[in-house]
């Protein structure tokens, strides 16, 4: 058991809690809350972490003092009636072996929204506004600091009392504790700001009124960003310093980086796949060199291999896995026994935190039954197999072809290109997206385990099908490129599509225009991939900015590559025609022309079309017909596994 990874499965204590193993799911927003209650849903998906063997769930923020209420779906821990929500978690989550702590927390002046559509009053240390969502907060006076502070020590009580191992302080990315440690945004005079011991004394008193509020084997950790990559928070030395000043009172300390006060520190929080994997664990090291404390690191470490490196050297005693339990739930029992059958988080940041960000529950775009496991948690087999065929082997259908056949049916998939993976193929292509092909690795991987037969290179007609006398049908055909046809588009223009352009099949000149429709990623990264190639790059978006439609992290990091890249950004932009060497755009607002001369390459990057013809022909099969993926409605790679899962679920 676990021999592969002897460090990252072996024992280790917290205070007077001995945790399993090193694996830790650390505190993140799940929207999995009704009315700042635990919900059965979000038991369901706790317990489901635990059960697949990580050793410690250290569950969502939880909001100690009503100025807490950061978004409208917060766990809040001011009263007694959150005893019983937490109650039920910690005991599905201890049924299987896992510690559980609570996170404490208040934004400060970190506001998102409010709870009706009103703008809440934010509070801070001083009036400090924040940039990334344009909040200014009124200073905290002292009686409210006092409240905040006893919020924190009858929050711990509530949550221990509720069975929680221990609680965990969240001081970082740019969070109220944070907001006190920052020379620049706490400018007090009082005996809270002034110097650096002084802004220092909040975390303190909040540490020491927990410790007083519970006893000396109670578990107290702090969170906090050893860089908070923002010109106004914290820098390593003064959390470094932080650290060590609090150490003999807290029993941990859990190391992260980024602040949620910029676009720039906030990529930081959910780090995507453009950044480097375990980035922050070399500050992890030098604080457990300082430190006499258990030390846990978080930050795009995805693999048990890595997890494994960073432990076993000494760097950090715990690892933050949050993504890839989130993706696979029981990553921590097949590390232990079966590694190769893991299913790699790919930091796409889509469906975790792009989820929260939109108001929705987490899932999981390559694992959709992530947050949805009262619904499809268990797989259900069926008594009565049938004889299943899957057209298309992109996501969608390698998704339909793995339920249908662990559910027992009798599955084989046709793909007509020689290798699996659909549209996944290309978006590896593009720069920062090569993890994005360990989709197609995954979902192929999942199929074939689960005994579906595949054949590629095969084209699969009308004829074919009704030949073959399938029970049931799912068409996962895919989509191809939408050229415009409204647009005007002289014979004389030089004029290719995004997919011509990432598998080479064209020439591009040194002046491009990339017409973007869907404000995705398609289209922030081919400018990126072509700037990157020496051309000169203009992006026109057909929005308000690029990148609209895609995940906040991934979106900001893009766009700032694209800046240093020198790539000219045209918002409010659509498409009306093109003349030789001339591109004509159109304002969305005011209906004005746009007009670019000496354009080499007109770049298409406009959406996608269904392959949806072979459902038209199947009119009137006699067995099941169903669709899923971009062949019902082009759309993204989440919609298509979940509608390959759904279809599996309905033969």
């Amino acid at each position: 058991m676990a021999k592969t990874f002897p460090t990252l499965f072996s024992p280790a204590r917290i205070n007077t809690v001995t945790v399993k193993n090193r694996i830790v799911s650390t505190g993140h927003d799940t929207t999995l809350i009704h009315r700042g209650r635990v919900t059965d849903d979000l038991v369901a998906y706790q317990e489901s972490r635990a059960a697949g063997g990580a050793g410690l769930i250290v569950t969502q923020v939880a909001g100690v003092h009503e100025t807490a209420r950061y978004t409208s779906h917060i766990l809040m821990a001011v009263d007694d009636s959150v005893i019983e929500g937490y109650s039920k978690l910690t005991a599905a989550c201890h049924r299987h072996g896992a510690k559980v702590f609570a996170q404490l927390f208040h934004p400060g002046r970190e506001i998102m929204e409010g709870q009706d559509g009103t703008v809440p009053v934010a509070y801070a240390p001083s009036v400090s506004p924040s940039e990334r969502f344009h909040t200014i907060p009124r200073a905290l006076p002292l009686i409210m600091i006092e409240e905040i502070i006893e919020g924190y020590a009858q929050a711990a009580i509530r949550l221990s009392s509720a069975g929680a191992d221990g609680v965990e302080i969240v001081a970082s990315h740019g969070y109220l504790p944070a907001q006190f440690l920052s020379a620049a945004v706490n400018r007090r005079s009082d005996t809270y700001g002034g110097n650096e011991e002084n802004r220092r004394r909040f975390l303190e008193e909040v540490i020491d009124r927990i410790r007083n509020a519970t006893n000396a084997d109670f578990p107290i950790g702090l969170r906090i960003s050893g860089d908070e990559h923002d010109p106004e928070g914290m820098g390593a030395e003064v959390s470094l310093r932080t650290i060590e000043a609090v150490q003999h009172n807290i029993d941990y300390v859990s190391v992260v980086a980024g602040s949620s006060a910029s676009l720039g520190g906030a990529a930081h929080i959910v780090p995507p796949m453009a950044m480097e994997n375990a980035y922050v664990a070399p500050f992890a090291a030098i604080v457990k060199s300082k430190v006499s404390i258990p030390v846990m690191v978080t930050g795009r470490i995805n693999q048990p291999q890595t997890a494994e490196e960073v432990v076993q050297s000494g760097q950090a005693d715990f690892c933050g896995m949050t993504r890839s339990l989130i993706c696979d739930p029981e990553m921590p029992n097949k590390a232990a026994s079966d590694p190769e059958n893991i299913r790699a988080c790919i930091g796409c940041n889509q469906a975790c935190i792009g989820h929260f960000h939109k108001g929705y529950p987490i899932s999981c775009i390559q694992h959709p039954e992530t947050g949805r496991e009262l619904t499809y948690g268990r797989v259900t087999t069926t008594s009565s197999p049938k004889k299943v065929i899957v057209v298309g082997g992109g996501p969608a259908g390698l998704k339909a072809a793995a339920i249908a056949a662990e559910r027992g049916h009798i599955v084989e998939l046709f793909e007509a290109a020689p290798q699996l993976g659909g549209q996944a193929l290309l978006a590896q292509l593009l720069p920062g997206r090569s993890e994005f092909g360990g989709i197609v690795t995954n979902l192929s991987h999942e199929a074939k385990r689960a005994g579906a037969k595949i054949s590629t290179g095969i084209t699969v007609d009308v004829n074919f099908l009704n030949q073959s006398k399938a029970d049931a049908i799912i068409v996962a055909t895919g989509a191809k490129p939408r050229w415009p046809q409204g647009a005007e588009i002289e014979d004389n223009t030089h004029v290719v599509d995004a997919w011509q352009v990432l598998k080479g099949d064209v020439n591009v000149g040194a002046a491009v225009l990339i017409a973007d429709w869907k404000s995705d990623w398609i289209g922030l990264g081919l400018a990126q991939k072509l700037a990157e190639d020496g051309c000169r790059v203009r992006l026109a978006v057909n929005g308000l900015h690029a990148g609209e439609t895609i995940p906040f992290y991934v979106r900001d990091i893009a766009a700032g590559k694209a800046q240093s890249l020198g790539v000219e950004i045209i918002p409010y932009s659509r498409l009306f025609g093109a003349d030789g060497n001339t591109v004509y755009l159109q304002h969305t607002a005011n209906q004005e022309p746009i007009v670019f001369e000496d354009i080499d390459t007109l770049v298409l990057s406009q959406g996608h079309e269904p392959e949806d013809g072979l459902v038209d022909q199947l009119s009137g099969y006699p067995g099941q017909v169903l669709m899923a993926g971009d062949c019902l409605a082009a759309r993204t790679a989440e919609e298509a596994v979940l509608e390959g899962l759904k279809a599996g679920w309905a033969v």
